[in-house]
């Protein structure tokens, strides 16, 4: 009986030893079934899909990097294109290469221009402008005769105006043809100057303009007098004794007036230098009776400015294209759904 037992206790001693499952040396966790149970396989690939998610952990912060420099090339291309179309059709920056509107305007400021409120609503008396003066103040450029080699034709037809633009998105001083004037007369006004008291007058009202004109400066040392005709505006710059203005061009076609549909839009900020920054508003003196037209009357004798030239700022290309940029990145890397067993 006990050499029984003894041989019994033997059996399970080896049943527990180093080769057994169960053993002290192979000792499984709580849950893990034999070698051959049904057990084992779903123990083994649980563990498998645990290392693989612990290595992916690890390895995702690198990853993450990675994917942020491999995504800042798209990144930029959207902030210029975004720019770009805004530079086109909404804002575009200026900036103030000489004397002709100070002290409203320094050398150096530069401006935003807005290209749409003329879509809106008509130019107005007292607006400051940025216009082309070709085919009125300056003779229409000629056309530049085409090069003989393909490839500088390519290139000066897409790649240079691109380059121009993306350069131009910094902010431009008006062009060869480009001015930036007060508006004075719009279309039916009488500008006249002057009158007994030496002041320029629009439909017989005189203009009080000691808030803008240039310190020490009189309204006109030349004497005018014209009938604003449809389509066109009558400009002056804010320090006249230096300004070429409307006043300069009697001989030129509309008389020294120039074509609405000429008119890149209107200034309405200074944003630089930041001691210079603010609105630019329409005078008082231009919402008297008489200067300020009724809007129907303005309406029907205007016309509406083209949309001109070239491109704006180009931090606000970056802001549209960031918060385009994030959302694709968490849509990429959201992770997938687990599926339901």
């Amino acid at each position: 009986m006990s050499d029984d037992q003894s041989a019994h206790e033997h059996a399970l001693t080896d049943a527990n030893g180093p080769g057994w499952p169960g053993g002290e040396s192979g000792a499984t966790d709580p849950g893990q079934g034999p070698k051959g149970s049904p057990m084992a396989g779903t123990t083994a690939q649980d563990e498998a899909a645990g290392s693989a998610a612990d290595g992916d952990a690890a390895a995702e912060p690198p990853e993450k990097s990675r994917s942020f420099w491999r995504e800042l090339p798209i990144l930029i291309v959207v902030a210029l294109v975004i720019a770009l179309v805004i530079k086109s059709f909404v804002v575009q920056a200026f900036y103030i290469p000489s004397s002709s509107m100070e002290n409203t305007l320094d050398i150096g400021d530069k401006v935003l221009v807005n290209k749409l409120v003329y879509h809106f609503r008509s130019i107005e008396p007292g607006d400051i402008i940025v216009f082309n003066g070709s085919g009125s103040w300056d003779a229409v450029p000629p056309a530049s005769p085409a090069g003989s080699n393909p490839v500088a034709r390519l290139y000066d037809a897409t790649l240079g105006p691109l380059f121009r633009s993306i350069v131009e998105l910094f902010g431009t001083a008006p062009g060869q043809h480009d001015y930036i004037k007060r508006v004075i007369g719009v279309p039916g006004d009488h500008v006249a100057c002057c009158n007994a008291h030496g002041q320029v007058t629009v439909n017989g009202v005189a203009l009080h303009e000691s808030s803008y004109l240039y310190p020490g400066n009189s309204p006109s040392a030349s004497s005018f007098s014209i009938k604003v005709q449809p389509g066109r505006l009558w400009v002056m710059g804010d320090h006249r004794a230096v300004s070429c203005d409307s006043r300069c061009h009697p001989g030129d076609p509309g008389d020294g007036t120039i074509p609405e549909s000429q008119v890149v839009g209107r200034a309405f900020m200074i944003v630089w230098p930041p001691s210079r920054w603010r609105v630019l508003p329409i005078p008082s003196t231009f919402g008297q009776p008489g200067v300020d037209q009724p809007k129907s009357a303005a309406a029907s004798l205007s016309v509406r400015a083209a949309p001109a030239a070239p491109y704006l700022p180009l931090g606000a290309g970056f802001a549209g294209a960031v918060p385009l940029t994030w959302l694709q990145r968490r849509l990429r890397l959201r992770p997938p759904g687990r599926s339901r067993r």
